[in-house]
């Protein structure tokens, strides 16, 4: 079961980390396969989202996709906010349903994206957002992300491109360490509130870690623009899929 385990977490993680995402909804779809509880779950999968998240920010960064202001405006308003919210304990169930449905509206827009656009200069916005605006998405998916133990990727794409705050592999090198510090950030805020860190096998942190690897390494210097975005609205139909319990 353990080697099952690892190659579906490797999977997710490639798949993910090519889009600057770390996992984390697809890390909690297959532990609930696997029969894992919440108390489980939820931190297995942020431990998991550091590891993959701090490879795919190393991995965009050299490949010069981030940006800095874009960036900072977001972390600082989510990092307390996944603190408090990693802290908290609420049911999330409906709430996570309705985003379901909000990501594959975001997954159709972006592939309707890939036919309308030919280019990754198709899709730079005339200015970026404000700070204000940013900081405002930062801390509301911050705190979400704190109650529901991701690391917020799955939001904050779909919402960049719908403002068009950058091109798309701008988007993946903002998120990868956007995730990473919300998924620090709610780690620590359930630990605050005497939760433990579960056990978690050596294979499974190895394929996490190589899967990481090897996805975020093709999305960040071999993918061409188009096939990250449909790879992009593949992971939020994953997503999606995972937060309306289909």
């Amino acid at each position: 079961m353990n080697a099952v385990l690892a190659v579906a977490i490797g999977v997710v993680a490639l798949l993910y980390a090519s889009v600057g995402h770390a996992g984390a909804t697809g890390y909690i779809a297959v532990m609930t396969l696997f029969g894992f509880g919440p108390d489980v779950i939820r931190p297995t999968a942020l431990v998991l989202n550091v590891l993959v998240a701090s490879i795919a920010s190393v991995q965009f960064f050299r490949a010069g996709h981030f940006r800095g202001g874009l960036f900072w405006p977001l972390a600082a308003a989510s990092v307390p906010c996944a603190l408090l919210g990693g802290a908290i304990r609420l049911p999330t169930e409906t709430f996570e349903k309705l985003v379901g449905v909000v990501l594959i509206v975001s997954a159709i827009r972006l592939v309707r994206d890939v036919w309308q656009t030919r280019s990754d200069r198709a899709v730079s916005p005339a200015s970026p957002p404000i700070p204000a605006i940013l900081a405002a998405i930062g801390g509301g998916i911050g705190l979400v992300s704190g109650l529901t133990g991701v690391g917020g990727g799955v939001f904050l794409t779909p919402l960049l491109l719908a403002l068009r705050a950058a091109p798309v592999k701008e988007v993946a090198a903002i998120t990868a360490p956007f995730i990473l510090v919300n998924s620090l950030a709610g780690l620590v805020g359930g630990l605050a509130t005497g939760r433990t860190l579960p056990a978690i096998s050596l294979p499974v942190i190895a394929a996490a870690m190589l899967g990481g690897a090897v996805g975020s390494h093709l999305g960040a210097f071999r993918l061409p623009v188009r096939v990250v975005q449909l790879l992009m609205a593949a992971v939020l139909v994953i997503a999606s899929v995972k937060l309306c319990g289909f």
